[in-house]
């Protein structure tokens, strides 16, 4: 249960967030949609304007949740899966976090040296897992914690950059033979222990290892057993 909501939350890049917006009459519920990206943790990282209503709720009250929702295309929303997962945001100045960021968003580059923007990072401490009718959990930050081969977040800027200029048709072939998804220019954004990430403009996917790396040396061998996988489909 755990891996399908760390699954499900890598496998998207927005969420719903949900903050206590202060008001003369006292804090109200307000949900905006934001685009996230996830560290290999599984903590959320955003970016977020100064101006927004969002920023300044959490500026008075870190408290948020952030809602994925993996139902998209189902003819019953109600019976696929969401997670809501419920934290504490705070600003950030890790410019790795920052890079991570931006690669599941290339567009944000935009704006995201802007004086008025600036990342945050969501520590995580339960989750709220919807997995269709009755099927309801809460999960603890314990329960929750991702594999973390130390190394690999610090290497992943450079497998990451190149598996996309030195084996760019390694990752088609993921895209196209192992997950069955149509057009090019693919590209990968994150490799973390459990699977790797990728974008074609406005479509993201995630391909899950069939099992966790157990250490940073390891991330080659996967690509490479994953691109021998895919020629024999």
């Amino acid at each position: 249960m755990p891996r399908a909501v760390r699954d499900l939350v890598r496998g998207l890049d927005r969420a719903a967030l949900a903050t206590a917006l202060p008001t003369e009459s006292g804090a109200w519920p307000y949900a905006s949609l934001v685009l996230v990206a996830v560290d290999h943790d599984l903590s959320p990282i955003l970016l977020l304007s100064d101006l927004a209503e969002h920023t300044k709720a959490i500026a008075a009250d870190g408290r948020v949740s952030l809602l994925f929702d993996g139902t998209q295309g189902l003819e019953q929303p109600l019976t696929g899966p969401r997670v809501t997962l419920v934290g504490r945001a705070a600003r950030t100045d890790n410019e790795r976090l920052g890079r991570r960021f931006l690669a599941r968003h290339p567009d944000a580059g935009m704006y995201a040296g802007f004086r008025d923007f600036n990342f945050y990072r969501v520590a995580v401490e339960r989750a709220h897992l919807v997995a269709g009718f009755g099927k309801i959990h809460w999960l603890s930050a314990a329960e929750l914690a991702a594999p973390s081969p130390a190394g690999l977040a610090e290497r992943e800027e450079g497998i990451v950059s190149h598996m996309n200029e030195d084996h760019a048709d390694a990752v088609q072939l993921y895209a196209g033979k192992l997950l069955g998804l149509a057009g090019g220019a693919w590209r990968m954004t994150g490799i973390d222990a459990e699977g790797i990430d990728l974008r074609q403009a406005g479509r993201v996917a995630r391909l899950a290892f069939d099992a966790p790396l157990s250490a940073a040396s390891e991330a080659r061998k996967m690509l490479v057993t994953l691109v021998g996988k895919a020629r024999a489909v």
